[in-house]
């Protein structure tokens, strides 16, 4: 079979030349005639261009814990996702996205890896490492023995520096109002990292109070309603401060709040976390965690692309958060 070598040979011009020519690229500079010649010899010698390799497109499947409409109802997991994929969009990688009741329909052999986002069972994860070889997990906390890639947010930094916020103002009477969580398969209640290390640092200050720890979901009207209760039961001998488990939750108490009469952050300082867009515009603005989301997508993609290139390692990625200070505290 001819090749690139034997027409240039024969024209007399450099290889570089003719497969330029042959490829027809229109910034080389040479003449008609020889492109014509390298044209004409390339016939004669039955030259074929060998077809390019086309390079395989990965795929890979994002998992949800959440349902459509869960996600629209708490914007956290939603910009997770929406940093996985515009990771994969920059690396030309593909995109399918199940949530956790449909996953099911996906075949082992169509997805090059995993990217779960949320808290899953551990049924659920021998189901998802079942289909693809490498699955990277995003905020999900348990402990687990499997050597697998983790992205977390070092929520125990964040607790300690909202905590010690409070108590370098002299603040010492710190309420918790957080959402308590479960797996969609399995009620036992999944364990929650701001809470544990609230309790841990006030525990270690002699500061604990449990009659001013209040749990409900992860929700706007759950923060209203818990607000209220802490209101109703402990009227003026409220906690001068609270830490709230997410912005949501943290809206819902400002409302509460303020249809009490309640100033803050005067007479009560509140800080959640998470950032969420509506954050700065609530009244007052709600002091936060700044939890850089769309990172933990983009940084599980990038895990994932390591472990399809040959990572042999477990990786687990704990992500750093930032404490805005506005209205709603000091």
């Amino acid at each position: 079979m001819a090749t690139i070598k034997d027409i240039a040979n024969k024209v007399d011009v450099s290889i570089a030349t003719v497969s330029r020519v042959l490829n027809y690229d229109e910034t080389l500079s040479v003449s008609d005639d020889t492109k014509l010649k390298i044209f004409e010899a390339a016939e004669s010698l039955s030259y074929k261009k060998r077809a390019q390799r086309k390079t395989k497109v990965k795929t890979f499947a994002i998992i949800h814990w959440y349902t459509e409409k869960e996600e629209l109802e708490d914007l956290y997991y939603m910009s997770i996702r929406m940093g996985a994929e515009e990771r994969c969009q920059q690396a030309g990688v593909q995109v399918v996205r199940y949530f956790q009741d449909n996953f099911q329909q996906m075949k082992k052999e169509n997805v090059d890896g995993i990217i779960a986002i949320g808290k899953f069972s551990e049924a659920q994860r021998e189901a998802f490492e079942q289909l693809a070889t490498h699955v990277v997990y995003v905020d999900d906390y348990e402990q687990t023995k499997r050597k697998v890639d983790r992205v977390l947010v070092d929520f125990v930094q964040a607790t300690r520096g909202v905590l010690d916020h409070f108590v370098a103002q002299g603040i010492e009477e710190i309420g918790y109002i957080g959402g308590q969580e479960s797996h969609k398969d399995d009620a036992t209640p999944i364990r929650d990292p701001r809470e544990e290390t609230f309790r841990a640092y006030l525990t270690e200050k002699e500061l604990l109070r449990e009659e001013w720890m209040y749990r409900g979901r992860f929700a706007v009207e759950d923060g209203y309603d818990l607000m209220k209760r802490a209101l109703e039961e402990h009227g003026d001998s409220l906690p001068r401060a609270f830490f709230v488990g997410n912005d949501s939750l943290a809206v819902g108490c400002l409302r509460a709040l303020n249809e009490a009469g309640v100033a803050v952050p005067d007479r009560v300082q509140v800080i959640g976390v998470n950032d969420i867009s509506v954050s700065k515009y609530v009244y007052p603005p709600l002091s936060t965690v700044k939890v850089h989301t769309g990172m933990m997508g983009e940084e599980a993609v990038d895990l994932l692309q390591e472990r399809l290139g040959g990572r042999q390692v477990a990786k687990t990625l704990y992500l750093d958060t930032d404490l805005v200070v506005r209205g709603s505290s000091r």
